[in-house]
């Protein structure tokens, strides 16, 4: 029986859901088999050694390309709605965290929210499972919620609105149709709390659902791992 990240969308509750359209793209095999520890196996192979060596060396590959990834993905973020300009600007740059700062993040979800790295890691990771229209649609909210013009306020709901919340929107986010005609609504004369519902239901989404997965992926396990000291023999 395939673990449940594998079973088609249509038979998961929607409330139950982590994903809005992104998740309707194939779920990434390769990354659930270092997730799951379930690397598809050919049937006449058994379960001897050459088999466990076999699924060791993928999961030590896979590992590897994630980081690869995560690094092109740190060194190419940009804050949300600040897009990049023709001028040249510094570089966004980050420190990777010690075992110690990485351990806070779980504690609270909140802790990994407010760490640059741990952010950028998170949005890596929900990349890897077609998630990342949640984090994106967080982080949009969060910008919304400074902006003080009500000309920009106006703009930025449209804006919101059209790639997280409208059906067949881009960025699609699994939210109820309720919520979804609410803010169609609100939108009309908008205000700071126009995407407040919708932003709730989606960081809980992420909290129940991602975040316990990002925290038991090998990813953060490694970054958690206090580097091993070697002490040499003393000559006699």
């Amino acid at each position: 029986m395939p673990p449940p990240a594998l079973k088609a969308r249509g038979a998961l509750p929607a409330s139950n859901s982590c994903c809005g359209r992104g998740s309707l793209r194939m779920q990434s095999a390769m990354f659930l088999a270092v997730q799951h520890d379930c690397v598809p196996m050919d049937k006449s192979a058994g379960n001897g050694p050459k088999v466990e060596e076999k699924r060791e060396k993928m999961k030590r590959t896979l590992l590897k390309d994630w980081k690869t990834r995560l690094s092109y993905f740190l060194q190419n973020s940009s804050a949300p709605g600040k897009p990049k300009t023709g001028k040249k600007s510094k570089q966004q740059t980050f420190i990777k965290p010690s075992p110690e700062e990485a351990q806070l993040w779980a504690e609270a979800f909140d802790e990994l929210l407010a760490s640059k790295y741990g952010l950028a890691a998170f949005r890596a990771f929900l990349k890897s499972e077609f998630c990342e229209e949640n984090i994106e649609f967080w982080l949009a909210c969060e910008d919304f919620k400074k902006t003080k013009s009500p000309q920009k306020l106006s703009s930025k709901a449209r804006k919101i609105y059209t790639d997280f919340i409208e059906k067949e929107a881009p960025k699609e986010i699994n939210i109820d149709f309720q919520t979804k005609t609410l803010i169609a609504q609100n939108i009309q004369e908008a205000t700071s709390g126009c995407f407040t519902t919708a932003q709730k239901r989606v960081y809980s989404l992420m909290e129940n659902n991602s975040y316990p997965r990002f925290l038991e992926s090998e990813f953060y396990q490694d970054l958690c791992k206090k580097p091993q000291i070697t002490t040499e023999p003393h000559a006699t």
